[in-house]
């Protein structure tokens, strides 16, 4: 799909299809998202596939933002494993992280597979529910699957604010 096409369409699915997608899709989505581009190439992404009955019903204990997805990804990072900011020390791993998680859930809507990126999940009970060790933090949650007949975006999916008030430009540099 063309790319300005694609980030248009794209919305975030709330209402999938019951069927968990093939791991041939599956496999496209993850290839997306291990080409990410990472802080010095240090990839500290780790990403828990849940595409089983039994591991979607475990996730229904970690969040109530599931919407019935009968697949999700578990982006986390590696807090041992970052890229860290030498001049205050500041890790590399959300930013990455979330470079992933984008590039899976673009390629995801590219592949004609409804995703949405949660973040309404309790990290300490997904940390003890699926066993992730403290090193790894829990990041974001794309549940995802083939989109219901009836999948739509909600309203506000359509409201962005003007341009104008979203980008600067030189307007923080000293007039000194």
């Amino acid at each position: 799909m063309e790319f300005e096409k694609l980030i248009r369409e794209r919305y975030s699915v709330r209402n999938f299809q019951p069927t968990h997608l093939p791991s041939e899709i599956l496999d496209k989505i993850l290839r997306a998202g291990h080409l990410a581009p990472t802080g010095c190439n240090f990839q500290p992404q780790r990403i828990l596939v849940l595409n089983t009955d039994q591991s979607i019903e475990h996730l229904k204990r970690c969040t109530k933002c599931h919407f019935g997805a009968p697949t999700a990804l578990l982006v986390c990072y590696d807090t041992t494993e970052s890229w860290h900011r030498p001049y205050d020390g500041a890790l590399s791993a959300p930013a990455d992280a979330g470079i992933v998680a984008t590039h899976m859930m673009l390629a995801a809507h590219d592949l004609g597979v409804g995703c949405c990126w949660v973040m309404h999940f309790d990290p300490l009970v997904m940390r003890q529910t699926f066993s992730i060790p403290l090193h790894i933090e829990p990041y974001a949650l794309l549940v995802m699957g083939f989109p219901s007949a009836d999948a739509q975006p909600l309203p506000l999916h359509f409201q962005n604010r003007p341009l104008e008030e979203t980008v600067i430009f030189d307007s923080f540099i000293s007039q000194k």
